[in-house]
């Protein structure tokens, strides 16, 4: 099948400038602000109180974050015609990046817990980031795959290279895609104490004295060109490709070269078919601060040579919202294909671009463009790149879009709670030991056992002088990484640059955003850590895996609770696939902190003694852990030498509206996720080997996958339970299930990997181990 072209047909926006498409493209198109005084908080001791905050008023029972998102998408769905009653449900995906999700609900539940000693566990885990793919899935009845991705700035314009992979594979006929971020104390307090603020609203690629810090929602209705035409949709515009790179330079600043953001530009214009000669606009990251306005000009040069395409940052009319800023500008680059005009730069001060620039000063200019290149940037060097294209344009190649390689693990290593390695889990299953014998004293609910993962014994292998700037999430992905290299070999340094990295997690960096936060709210601006800060992006530990070990290559974050690893691992073999990148190194990690530790124990089904049984209603024990996982073309391994553990054969993912923290007991919706794993795959019930079970005890988790192995027609095949004696690691589960299956848990393939997550998300995968 060919892969389809995707249509873009319905927007949704709500920005600073307006509280819709129309509202905020008129305020755009004419160089009017949207960019004021922020109110939502007290910014007296900040470096400015200037923000694009969106003045609508919303909910006061729903968190900001999902009141936004659920106003972009209602008016998306509204202009794509489509009616969500006349589809399959079941095939319409959720995919939206957010670097912050509903963090002024987390924030003011932190506070009270700071401050009174009291948490509020049903805020807690309503204001958790994979919470917002629930939100949506619930509100608006989507029953498709979900994920959220977060890179931090590049959130959501990784996003949409994710909802492109879906619809390129044709998994699903639809998705909902987009981005969203609130204006929050975190941010704010972290962004002032980096000294990044611009004290007057942003003067981005002219004066560049910092950033201004926005707010809102961008959301877009995909589908195939020919669904779209045939419901007889309106075509606005084409997704025509994207590309992520990974600088792998610093945990902050971008590479000066702008070496890494040319290839992400470079690589979104391969995949669409087209070269830089064919790019008509630019709608660059343009953040204002000194660093990015230095090296984004010099990516374009190495990309354009002298002949750059006029170019324009709106985040001097919007501020920069964030994760949510990929999907913004590539709202925005839709409605300048579609309207004929190209967005401005405002607030230059009077200042020519010192790079050359052609910025578009003050006022949209009149023009037709055909292709426009969309950037986005984030900490940790990562750098994403899309191409939005007028309907029907073609290049003079083609699009790489289509698989033509097979794709095989050449490595696996792991750790959890007491294992502190591969070999230490090996052992454990060997001598059927549980890793998750510490008790620790819970505040209400008494002693309760946990897996602890030794911090300090994880990172004797990371260069002591990195490993001081690490949180306990970067050092567990380090030490899997490290693990992984001492058992099957460290490769050249070419090999090293070509790798690419996705990282997953359930929660992200819980201790960074905690101790960042409480800083703030015990001290105010002296006690925000900027070093702290800079690891509460959940792609942070990407970044210093990256720097470690000189990846170069594609990257993406995902955080998705306890479907993480297989959605990453879904992720990286399709690009992998279909010739985008030749070898990807998955990484997951999951810490919990003694705060995760109190709210997770506080819930129904959690174990009072460490011995689980899984189906046996003992209740579930939280264990932290980690996993890598090194996929490549098995042409790339072999050109290596590189040992073949297994052949990836497919994947699956599903979902259901069951509302945030929940799932169904009747585990439809999680059966769809293995029949489609299966069908992938090309095999029946009966072609798997071993099910590496998500059982753990949780009498609710437990029954659900039974029903769901039962309508598959699984329930009588092997059973590999890790969690049994791992724990529950939420997000590193998957990634450590495929550990324990290659290395000594006697298991006979294929394998089917199972896994859900909180609020009904499931994913799966088959992989057939290779002797």
């Amino acid at each position: 099948m060919t892969p389809a072209n995707i249509a873009l047909t319905g927007l949704g926006l709500i920005t600073g400038a307006g509280d819709d498409v129309e509202k905020s493209w008129s305020s755009i198109a004419a160089g009017t602000t949207g960019i004021r005084t922020n109110t939502l908080f007290d910014t007296s001791e900040l470096l400015t109180d200037w923000a694009g905050m969106a003045t609508a008023e919303q909910p006061a029972d729903l968190d900001r974050c999902y009141a936004l998102a659920a106003t972009a998408i209602r008016e998306a769905l509204h202009g794509s015609g489509l009616d969500l009653t006349t589809v399959d449900r079941d095939r319409v995906a959720v995919v939206v990046g957010s670097s912050l999700g509903a963090m002024p609900t987390l924030e003011a539940t932190h506070r009270t817990l700071v401050l009174e000693g009291r948490l509020d566990v049903a805020q807690a885990v309503a204001s958790q980031l994979p919470c917002v793919g629930d939100y949506i899935a619930a509100e608006f009845d989507l029953r498709g795959p979900r994920v959220v991705l977060s890179n931090a700035c590049a959130a959501s314009a990784v996003a949409l290279g994710y909802a492109a992979e879906l619809l390129w594979k044709g998994d699903v006929d639809y998705v909902v895609c987009g981005g969203v971020d609130p204006l929050a104390e975190l941010s704010a307090y972290g962004f002032s104490a980096l000294g990044a603020l611009d004290a007057e609203p942003c003067s981005p690629l002219s004066a560049s004295t910092g950033l201004t810090l926005g707010e809102g929602a961008g959301f877009m209705v995909l589908e195939s060109v020919e669904r779209a035409e045939a419901r007889g949709a309106r075509v606005l515009a084409e997704l025509g490709g994207y590309g992520l790179s990974c600088d792998g330079y610093h945990q902050t600043a971008p590479d000066p070269s702008g070496k890494g953001a040319c290839a992400a530009m470079a690589q979104a214009l391969e995949t669409a078919g087209l070269t830089p000669a064919d790019v008509d606009y630019l709608n660059l990251h343009g953040t204002g601060t000194p660093a990015n306005d230095a090296s984004e000009p010099k990516a374009l040069k190495l990309l354009f040579g002298q002949e750059i395409p006029a170019a324009s940052s709106t985040k001097s009319i919007l501020g920069h919202t964030l994760g949510a800023a990929g999907a913004v500008e590539a709202v925005v680059s839709t409605l300048a294909i579609d309207r004929g005009t190209l967005p401005p730069t405002i607030n230059t001060r009077g200042v020519a671009s010192p790079y050359g620039l052609d910025v578009i000063p003050d006022t949209g200019r009149d023009a037709r463009p055909e292709v426009v290149l969309s950037n986005s940037f984030a900490f940790g060097g990562n750098n994403a790149s899309v191409v939005i294209n007028r309907p029907g344009r073609t290049g003079s190649r083609p699009p790489r879009r289509e698989a033509v390689h097979e794709v095989v693990v050449t490595g696996v290593a792991g750790l959890a709670g007491t294992a502190g390695g591969t070999e230490a889990i090996a052992e454990a299953f060997a001598e059927g030991r549980p890793c998750f014998d510490t008790f620790e004293e819970v505040p209400g609910v008494g002693r309760v056992p946990v897996g602890r993962v030794d911090i300090k014994a994880a990172s004797r292998g990371t260069n002591p002088s990195r490993a001081r700037r690490m949180d306990p999430l970067s050092l567990l992905a380090a030490s899997a990484v490290g693990d992984l290299y001492a058992r099957h070999g460290k490769p050249s340094r070419a090999v090293a640059e070509s790798t690419g990295v996705v990282f997953a997690t359930g929660y992200g960096p819980v201790t960074s955003v905690l101790r960042f936060h409480e800083g703030v709210v015990r001290s105010g601006i002296t006690g925000a850590n900027p070093s702290l800060f800079a690891n509460t992006v959940v792609n942070a530990a990407a970044g210093h895996v990256a720097m470690l070990h000189r990846f170069r290559g594609y990257t993406a974050t995902i955080a998705n609770g306890g479907t993480s690893s297989v959605l990453a691992l879904q992720l990286a073999a399709r690009v992998i696939a279909r010739g985008a990148a030749e070898r990807i190194m998955v990484v997951v990690a999951d810490e919990f902190p003694e705060q995760a530790l109190a709210t997770q124990a506080a819930l129904p089904g959690y174990a009072r003694s460490a011995h689980v049984v899984p189906g046996g209603r003992t209740g579930t024990v939280l264990s932290e852990g980690a996993a890598a996982i090194l996929l490549e073309s098995r042409a790339a391994a072999q050109d290596r030498g590189a040992d073949v553990l297994a052949r990836v054969r497919g994947f699956g993912a599903s979902g259901e509206s069951a509302g945030i923290g929940r799932i169904s007991r009747d585990g439809e919706a999680w059966g769809r996720s293995l029949r489609s794993a299966l069908a992938e795959a090309d095999l029946g019930p009966e072609g798997i080997g071993t099910v590496v079970s998500a059982a753990s005890g949780h009498p609710l988790v437990d029954l659900a996958q039974r029903a769901a192995l039962r309508h598959t027609g699984l329930d009588g095949r092997p059973v590999l339970a890790p969690k049994a004696l791992l724990g529950e690691t939420y997000g590193s589960a998957g990634a450590l299930g495929l550990v324990a299956a290659l290395t000594g848990a006697g298991t006979p393939g294929p394998v089917l990997l199972s896994s859900f997550a909180y609020g009904g998300s499931y994913a799966a995968a088959v992989l057939d181990p290779e002797a």
